[in-house]
């Protein structure tokens, strides 16, 4: 279980402070909160874990138990860079109301965020891919699922820079010292 609730906690920090969110928020302000959306949210958070965590899978066979280690430091570093140097994406002028053009549009955004990225990560270095999948996809779906709740009050009453710099001060701890234990620097 360390797998799924690492996963999971990882995951909302990157979600809650990643670009994705605040589209989600975006496209329920402007489209309604229908159901299609929050289908697409997620399906796309289903989909894009489980293909991380597969991908994970093949990889972690291949891999070092430190090589694991220093692999998941990185991810977490790389998240921690995501969120501190990416900002949300311009407002879509003319937003779909096709369900299936929001799943892709959540889809390709989610399997290139730090979010999936952190689950492959995690399914390396804690050997359990489903675990790990089932922990990424719930943390991301829960935030995803607020923002879609919330629709323009995401950006209005949250503090959205400060949320993505603590959860990207977080994921940079984590990373650090992580990476400092493959290396064997830290016991």
């Amino acid at each position: 279980m360390p797998a799924f609730f690492t996963t999971l906690i990882a995951c909302v920090l990157a979600t809650i402070g990643g670009r994705e969110v605040v589209s989600t928020a975006r496209l329920s302000h402007s489209l309604g909160q229908g159901v299609g959306l929050l289908v697409a949210i997620w399906a796309s958070c289903i989909a894009s874990s489980a293909l991380a965590a597969w991908v994970g899978g093949v990889l972690a066979p291949m891999m070092a138990p430190d090589a694991k280690q220093v692999f998941a430091a990185m991810a977490l570093l790389m998240g921690a860079g995501e969120l501190a140097l990416l900002r949300p994406r311009r407002k879509p002028a003319e937003p779909t109301r096709s369900a299936g053009a929001m799943l892709l549009v959540l889809l390709a955004s989610q399997i290139t965020d730090a979010a999936r990225f952190l689950v492959l990560a995690l399914s390396v270095a804690n050997g359990v891919p489903m675990l790990a999948a089932a922990g990424g996809a719930l943390g991301s779906g829960i935030v995803l699922t607020f923002a879609w709740a919330m629709g323009a009050e995401w950006e209005e009453r949250l503090p959205l820079a400060a949320l993505r710099w603590a959860a990207a001060t977080l994921l940079l701890l984590a990373g650090a010292a992580m990476l400092l234990i493959g290396l064997g620097i830290l016991a």
